[in-house]
């Protein structure tokens, strides 16, 4: 497929994601105070749930492409009924299921997609819910400079974290995701609090949003001599050890990384690092890091890279270097899809078998306004800037937002949902995958596990 990576194409695409910044919905919380935070639970949560083994029925599936020639130009698709039970599908069957006792739910005729994973956001930090708060002028300013900021801001957000963390959560089951990875501060200002209320707010939702999380060094592993709360965290049940840009923040790179995979080693847990650098001290890092993982078995299949930007910088061939390794580590790259100057070559590192999944990072904070918590978002600008936009190539780059589940094989057979397979998925209005991703369609309900956490069907 055509890869869009003109720079006019990427200018056009920056132009239009500020524009549709300003669609939001609930923004922002003033970082001067604390302000009141206001619920923004849904009617569906406060519904009665639905029993344990029940009927979706009236549900649009995938069926199979339909092929003009020798391209592929619609999706097939037809009504069915799911018997699901104890938040797993039990079968699949074409039209209505008869003679049996079962409740039944109607989905209408809305399609049926897997509910989308959020897979790089910051719960614990955020301004959504609050009043309107634009974050301050980044010109000439270093993350250092930011890090200096946050270091004032996170006392007054620490009071209202909780409350703004279950929102966010609400925005994010009603635009379609139940799995999410969270980075949560671990820093010398809030020390463990942001990590207390985190979990805290996680532990009201255990039935309906499954979310790991990373102790993120915010302010520098080594700057900010954190070792020791790092490794208290490990021992309050976080998953994964974070990082930040071993040579810009910490100023040693191969000392901040060996330290950062020492406390996962330690701790048997994973590792997801933020890694922003585009200079060639970037790319020094990740091949650091994929020798270290090369060279301990005991990493293979737990690093993740998120951002990974100097990966944009590599040349073609350096990425057909770089990109088979990856996927030897079982290595992921959890990329935010950005837009502008700098275009990942994720369709390269798709075609080598790397693991890439993306996030929203932030919905609205000090450093940015413009997420909406939509992942079929997030695979839409995918489409858009790698030049996926026929019916094959838009229903392929929903796998982006969704962990690489799809309805339809690449060979065009109906593979999801699938009697055994978690009943973690969503209704949208939309005819097909390739229209939910051009157009991104509403979502209509989500379900986690079985069990409905957005919307409202009879």
């Amino acid at each position: 497929m055509e890869n869009l990576s003109q720079p006019a194409r990427r200018k056009f695409l920056t132009q239009s994601a500020a524009a549709a910044g300003c669609t939001l919905l609930g923004m922002a919380a003033s970082g001067a105070k604390a302000a009141p935070v206001a619920s923004t639970e849904t009617s569906a949560s406060k519904s009665t749930p639905l029993p344990a083994h029940y009927v979706l029925s009236n549900v649009r599936l995938e069926e199979r492409f339909i092929r003009e020639g020798g391209d592929i130009s619609a999706t097939q698709t037809g009504l069915y009924s799911i018997e699901i039970n104890q938040g797993k599908v039990i079968q699949v069957t074409a039209g209505t299921l008869s003679g049996s006792s079962l409740p039944h739910v109607d989905a209408q005729g809305a399609l049926l997609l897997p509910a989308t994973r959020d897979m790089h956001i910051h719960l614990d930090k955020t301004f959504y819910s609050g009043p309107w708060q634009a974050p301050m002028p980044r010109k000439g300013k270093t993350i250092m400079d930011m890090i200096a900021r946050e270091q004032i801001l996170i006392p007054q957000l620490l009071p209202t974290s909780v409350a703004r963390a279950e929102n966010l959560i609400a925005l994010l089951q009603s635009k379609g995701s139940t799995v999410a990875r969270s980075h949560c501060n671990i820093d010398p200002v809030s020390g463990l609090k942001s990590l207390e209320h985190l979990q805290t707010a996680l532990a009201k939702h255990q039935s309906d949003f499954s979310c790991e999380i990373v102790a993120f060094p915010q302010h520098g592993l080594l700057h900010s001599n954190v070792d020791a709360l790092m490794r208290e965290a490990m021992q309050m049940g976080v998953q994964w050890v974070g990082g930040l840009d071993p040579t810009n923040v910490d100023g040693a790179m191969e000392k901040s990384l060996d330290a950062m995979f020492q406390i996962a080693l330690d701790n048997n847990k994973g590792v997801d690092i933020h890694l922003h650098e585009t200079t060639p001290a970037g790319v020094a890092a990740i091949h650091y890091m994929i020798d270290t993982v090369e060279k301990t078995p005991a990493l293979k299949g737990k690093l993740t890279i998120s951002h990974a930007f100097a990966l944009s910088t590599l040349t073609p061939a350096e990425v057909e270097e770089t990109a088979p390794r990856l996927a030897a580590q079982g290595i992921t790259i959890a990329s935010t899809v950005p837009i502008g100057r700098i275009m990942m070559p994720l369709p390269q590192l798709y075609a080598h078998g790397v693991n890439i999944v993306t996030g929203t990072d932030s919905v609205i904070d000090h450093w940015s306004p413009f997420g909406s918590g939509s992942m079929l978002e997030k695979a839409n600008v995918f489409a858009q800037l790698y030049g996926y936009s026929d019916e094959y190539g838009l229903s392929r780059a929903l796998r982006i937002a969704t962990g690489d589940i799809l309805p339809l094989s690449n060979q065009g057979e109906r593979v999801w949902p699938a009697a055994g397979d978690e009943a973690n998925m969503m209704l949208v209005t939309a005819s097909c995958s390739a229209e939910a991703v051009a157009r991104i369609s509403p979502v209509v309900a989500t379900f986690h596990q079985g069990q409905k956490v957005f919307g409202q069907l009879s």
